[in-house]
């Protein structure tokens, strides 16, 4: 058999990423193993997608259990999996209806349609705006990375979408001289991620929720990220005594294996009568098994709080060695959506910490060029967390070090 190498990856692939110079081959929780045998602690949890860590015992056993009796039927019939997900995601949450595709992006994407279906169906076809907000990321479908509010991801793609507006985000009164009757929707993250992990003021969650009802417009929660329990509440709309008409999740619905949701109202849904969306893969057997078999786990009580306590301890961590260092002016997030903000003089050098981590075997994330981000696996060990924060804090000293 050839060896796989790096290298073929530059030669067969599209160049659209610069994976770094090792190749993972093996997983167990928080740690990684390369080619060589290499060890890696990861604190970046795929992005926020590893909610139970590399390979997790009962998410294996579901899988392998699922892959001998059912793949695939398409949508032209139903399975037992989609309808125990879709139960169990609807009576833990404000929704009624639940609706299952591959991806944050193809969630989002439906979502947006849902949301001018409806518009469209109940006012006119002049009621067809959506605000967004800026910084905001909603996915990379031409749909979505439109109304996602930053131009480097939209721009060099041709005529964008119309009716789409953005505005900064937590501004009141912006929101305010925005919002009209030609609005169909808001979509807003409650924890900007790519962003920066700016969490959205509570005061203003509660006028954009009020401005929505007297404006006959939707509110989308895009919880592709701080979903399915990363911020320690199964969804971060529960702590924050607003409620959406739509919420869209994905990465760690699916604990790593593709899978998205849209979640909606009786009222909102039922304008997606046969024939007006669809998907062929999502909702299939195997993805929602698996993602049954996640939330199943990381929707209990004892779950939860044990995120909340991890999210202390790694808040903690953090603020020690930004005590000694003085590399962050900010630490921000909630859970185990944790964002570090680089000081002033660090401008712009959040990729060169990055590195610094890898370089010793630690994997962490960026969140723009100013914001170190970590999302590890919300059940994180007591030893693999040591071990990590011990990586970063040399690497944060290397840093301030080098910078100096």
């Amino acid at each position: 058999m050839t060896k796989i190498t790096r290298e073929m990856f530059d030669q067969y692939y599209f160049p659209l990423f610069t994976p770094p110079s090792f190749i993972p081959v093996k997983g167990k929780g928080a740690r990684l193993w390369d080619q060589d045998n290499n060890q890696y602690i990861d604190f970046s949890g795929g992005i926020a997608v590893n909610s139970l860590g590399h390979c997790c015992d009962e998410v294996v056993d579901t899988l392998c259990e699922q892959a001998h009796k059912l793949w695939h039927v398409s949508n032209l019939m139903t399975n037992e999996p989609v309808i125990s997900l879709a139960k169990r995601l609807v009576e833990a949450t404000f929704a009624d209806r639940a609706f299952f595709c591959n991806s944050g992006a193809e969630a989002n994407e439906g979502a947006f349609k849902l949301a001018r279906r409806y518009a469209l169906d109940n006012y006119g076809e002049d009621k067809n705006e959506i605000i967004s907000f800026i910084q905001s990321f909603h996915g990379r479908t031409l749909f979505t990375v439109s109304v996602g509010g930053q131009d480097h991801y939209s721009d060099g793609f041709g005529p964008k979408p119309a009716a789409i507006r953005h505005i900064p985000f937590n501004d009141i009164d912006a929101f305010k001289n925005a919002i009209s009757e030609k609005t169909c929707a808001v979509v807003l993250e409650p924890i900007q991620g790519e962003g920066g992990i700016i969490p959205a003021d509570p005061e203003f969650l509660k006028i954009v929720r009020q401005l929505c009802n007297e404006n006959h417009a939707l509110l989308i929660f895009d919880e592709v990220q701080t979903g399915c329990s990363r911020t320690g509440d199964l969804f971060a709309y529960m702590a924050t005594g607003v409620e959406p008409d739509i919420l869209t999740t994905a990465k760690g619905l699916g604990g790593g294996f593709p899978i998205g949701a849209i979640l909606a109202t009786n009222e909102v849904a039922r304008v997606f009568t046969p024939g007006v969306h669809g998907t062929t893969f999502g909702g299939n057997a195997l993805a929602c098994a698996v993602a049954d078999k996640v939330i199943s786990i990381i929707s209990t009580s004892e779950f939860l709080n044990g995120v909340k306590d991890k999210s202390k301890k790694f808040f903690e961590e953090l603020g020690r060695i930004n005590d000694k260092y003085h590399c962050f002016s900010q630490i921000r997030g909630r859970g185990l959506l944790i964002g570090a903000v680089l000081d002033e003089k660090y401008k712009g050098k959040s990729g060169e910490l990055l590195k610094l981590c890898a370089k010793d075997r630690l994997l962490v994330l960026v969140a723009g060029k100013n914001v170190l981000r970590l999302a590890p696996s919300l059940n994180i060990s007591d030893d693999e967390f040591s071990e990590g924060m011990k990586i970063l804090e040399k690497a944060v000293a290397d840093f301030t070090e080098n910078n100096r």
